[in-house]
């Protein structure tokens, strides 16, 4: 199976655990909002809280051992607006090293988290 696979099955389930194997213990996670920087720790605690976003229609445009790129419509348990949101991803040892996303908003009236606009 695939690093993103994994990674993706691993998340959709909460499986905090496999998770941990996936990510690499130097990982910097870059997400599209807020401009703060994730450490592996930060996601895994993400990843096993209440409010972990979920995904479907989960893409895997390009992998190989050493960057994969993703698109999935993530949907957040917030209430915020979904995202189209695309990842890239950098592998060392075959496991995620840093990730980094871009993401579009699902509805016109959108409004990032966080902010007043």
């Amino acid at each position: 199976m695939s690093i993103i696979a994994a990674y993706n099955e691993a998340w959709d389930n909460g499986d905090v655990e496999t998770l941990a194997t996936l990510i690499h213990d130097d990982c910097v996670f870059n997400p599209h909002v807020g401009g703060i920087t994730m450490s592996k720790s930060d996601i895994l605690g993400f990843a096993g809280g209440n409010s972990t976003p979920n995904s479907e229609h989960n893409r895997i445009l390009f992998e190989n051992d050493e960057v994969g790129v993703a698109h999935s419509i993530v949907h957040f348990a917030n209430g915020s607006d979904s995202e189209a949101v695309m990842s890239f991803m950098r592998f060392k040892d075959g496991q995620i090293i840093s990730m980094e996303t871009g993401a579009t908003p699902l509805s016109d009236d959108y409004k990032l988290i966080g902010s007043d606009q």
